[in-house]
């Protein structure tokens, strides 16, 4: 008696996957049978890993071919076990109609710049021509108001399709929502977190924010319950860690990095951009003092494999024309605006890359707009 292939098959389908409810046919379990005269190898894949369900379903297999097929067969199982990973509960927030790419700057520390870079990133963007906003989510330390000149501005309520909106306050051709509007210069925020998670998100959801390329959204130092509500609140695309080159800002720039990365949130880390990089003094234009150590967030981007975006010098003019409302990088032809281009080049990129749902056409508008002539 001659050992059929379709005979083997045939008897297969007596016994149950483990785990499946359906026979080892049905659930595609048995990739391949080979039949040498009397001599049968059959391999099997199962989504069980435990070595009974394994021994369980190579001893099934060897009685039933026995027992239906032939006798006297010789019999070898292969049984790998292949376990699909089901798909992460991601806390991924609802999308706001009009804008096409949320782009979180986080830092770990306090004190390191996030909202300088935030501001003239946002200004750089501008000038290559897209739509931009700025959420100014640094509920106890808002600033953006005061960096865009506009601090004794209110946003007016306007009706929007029979509901009432806030419209952002622009300046300088973007568009921006901070709690600084709504709170006196001496006045301290003292909320716990559910308060001020209502707040963002209402700045969120009840503004007109209208048609955006990018809203950057500054988030305050650290890790906590405002950065969990901005990630359960909005589909963020990518996020840009914010550090200056010491070990101390750096250690906490590393837990921002790994705050974005959990299963939970899973957001793309875009890369970090080093504040603060170095010092040269007007009399000595060659010279670079690297008062907080040298490549700090390089090697941090490295360790942690994400991109290096770009380093900002540590220059006293950054300083002035954020504090006189009018960031650095609007200035034109200078080695600073320069600095900000590379790093939002870099950042937009990034962006490109990583978000697969952008159509086509977006990434080239994007990519001719921005002149990152290395996206692939």
């Amino acid at each position: 008696m001659n050992i059929l292939k379709k005979d083997i098959l045939k008897a297969l389908k007596l016994i149950t996957a483990p785990g499946e409810g359906k026979s080892l046919v049905e659930s595609n379990s048995v990739k391949n049978i080979v039949v040498f005269d009397k001599e049968v190898i059959v391999d099997i894949e199962i989504g069980n890993p435990t070595l009974q369900a394994k021994k369980r379903v190579e001893v099934d297999i060897m009685k039933i071919i026995h027992e239906h097929v032939h006798p006297k067969a010789d019999i070898k199982v292969n049984v790998k076990a292949v376990v699909v990973e089901k798909p992460t509960n991601q806390i991924k927030g609802k999308e706001i109609p009009g804008i096409k790419n949320i782009i979180a700057v986080a830092s770990g520390k306090g004190g390191v710049g996030k909202s300088t870079i935030t501001s003239n990133i946002a200004v750089t963007l501008a000038k290559m021509g897209f739509k931009v906003g700025i959420l100014d989510a640094d509920i106890y330390g808002p600033s953006m108001h005061l960096m865009f000149d506009v601090a004794n501005e209110k946003p007016r309520s306007i009706n929007v399709n029979g509901q009432s909106k806030m419209k952002p306050i622009e300046n300088y051709g973007i568009k921006i929502l901070s709690l600084g509007f709504f709170t006196q210069p001496n006045q301290a925020v003292i909320w716990r977190g559910p308060m001020a998670s209502k707040a963002l998100k209402q700045m969120i959801f009840d503004a007109d924010w209208g048609e955006l390329d990018f809203l950057l959204v500054d988030l305050p130092p650290g890790t906590g319950d405002v950065h969990l509500s901005i990630v359960q609140s909005l589909p963020i695309t990518g996020a840009v860690i914010v550090s200056t080159p010491q070990n101390i800002a750096l250690a906490d720039a590393r837990k921002g990095v790994a705050m974005f990365k959990q299963e939970s949130i899973n957001v793309p880390v875009l890369g970090i951009v080093e504040n603060m990089s170095y010092f040269t003094p007007d009399e000595l234009p060659n010279n670079k003092y690297y008062i907080f150590g040298k490549d700090g967030a390089k090697n941090l981007a490295k360790d942690v494999e994400t991109r290096f975006l770009g380093e900002v010098p540590l220059v006293q003019s950054i300083r002035e024309a954020g504090d006189f409302g009018s960031p650095v990088a609007l200035q034109e032809d200078t080695i600073l605006e320069e600095f900000f281009k590379n790093i939002t080049k870099n950042i937009v990129s990034e962006l490109v890359k990583r978000n697969k749902n952008l159509p086509p056409t977006e990434i080239v508008r994007i990519t001719t707009m921005s002149g990152c002539s290395t996206v692939k």
